[in-house]
């Protein structure tokens, strides 16, 4: 059943700024809330259309008031920020994510007009390491993740949301776990690491990535507002990249560095505010984390648009990337060092 009342909380970021559009787009819906701190950049906001922004903090239980009083049937949660682009405080970051969800599902609940919950999560849950399976399923419980960061701030986040699924089971109550996000007009971590000139990479590995474009991420979240199907679901693009593939398919020079050199690299690259290196990011570049998606194909109806390559290619292309070394070149190099032929 298509919603009337729907609430998005982060649309001053890109997720949730260009969702409420999408929604308030869908002539079935009557009413569209998008909540932040702080207003959608000019190119979204252009495109809200009837999409109403409310500034309000979800870490105050005022957001009940918001809740209540618009009778809002359906809220999707997208302002969980699982690896900001650039340096932030990890406390404010910490409080947004935690505490934000908190009150937000406290609000929910005192609610009697909301029927349905989309929860914006993140394949960080599952950790990266050694010890991690080839292909991690909805089932796998998270390991290798660090003791404070982003992926810590999900698992507690979706912690909370299964306490809230059980105190009130009348909700269909959706999760989806996005891996990490690439595209043209998504500024991430792994967008700006590859736009870098060197990309610094860990000696010795190689990791395996998964992607899913930022318009497939969109797509699977304005599905999971007006299509309910309960459940968690990983969300991911079909294929896997090698690390080094993908720095190749960019033209950067990669550089590898040893692994205890890492959080030199990533204070240099923070102080330089370029790209936040998290230990978790350091581990997801060790070892890498693919996702299977044949629950988000066969039970919840969707299938990404993008493979990982196309896009990482879309990225590419899009952004306006000048290779720094001609791709063809070094794939030359390459044969010719391993002595193999196309």
């Amino acid at each position: 059943m298509t919603p009337k009342v729907v609430l998005v909380t982060g649309v001053g970021g890109y997720l949730g700024g260009h969702l409420a559009a999408r929604l308030a787009a869908n002539p079935e819906i009557h009413r569209v809330l998008g909540v932040d701190t702080t207003a959608p950049n000019r190119d979204v906001a252009r495109t809200l259309g009837r999409a109403e922004f409310v500034r309000a903090d979800i870490r105050n239980p005022l957001i009940a008031k918001v809740i209540t009083s618009a009778e809002v049937d359906t809220v999707v949660h997208a302002s969980l920020a699982a690896h900001p682009p650039g340096p932030s405080r990890r406390s404010a970051v910490k409080e947004m994510n935690v505490i934000g969800a908190m009150q937000l599902l406290a609000a929910c609940q005192r609610a009697p007009s909301v029927r349905r919950l989309v929860v914006k999560s993140t394949a960080a849950v599952y950790g990266a390491g050694a010890r991690s399976p080839a292909v991690f399923t909805e089932d796998d419980a998270p390991r290798d993740i660090s003791s404070s960061g982003y992926a810590k701030d999900a698992v507690e986040v979706e912690g909370y949301v299964r306490g809230f699924a059980r105190r009130r089971p009348d909700i269909d109550v959706t999760v989806i776990r996005l891996t990490n996000l690439i595209g043209p007009r998504v500024d991430t971590v792994l967008t700006r690491y590859f736009s870098l000139p060197v990309v610094p990479t860990v000696l010795g590995y190689d990791a395996r990535i998964q992607l899913l474009h930022s318009e497939d991420a969109l797509a699977v979240l304005e599905r999971a507002a007006t299509h309910p199907v309960p459940g968690v679901f990983n969300a991911g693009g079909d294929g896997v990249l090698m690390l080094s593939q993908a720095i190749r398919r960019a033209g950067r020079l990669q550089l590898p560095v040893p692994r205890s050199a890492m959080p030199s690299a990533g204070r240099l690259l923070r102080g330089a505010r370029l790209v936040d290196f998290s230990p978790d990011h350091v581990r997801y570049l060790n070892h890498g984390r693919v996702l299977d998606t044949t629950r988000l194909r066969a039970v919840f109806g969707f299938t990404p648009r993008w493979t990982t390559r196309q896009a990482f290619d879309d990225f590419v292309h899009g952004s306006g990337l000048r290779p720094i070394v001609d791709p063809a070149l070094l794939a030359g190099l390459e044969r010719g060092l391993t002595g193999t032929r196309t």
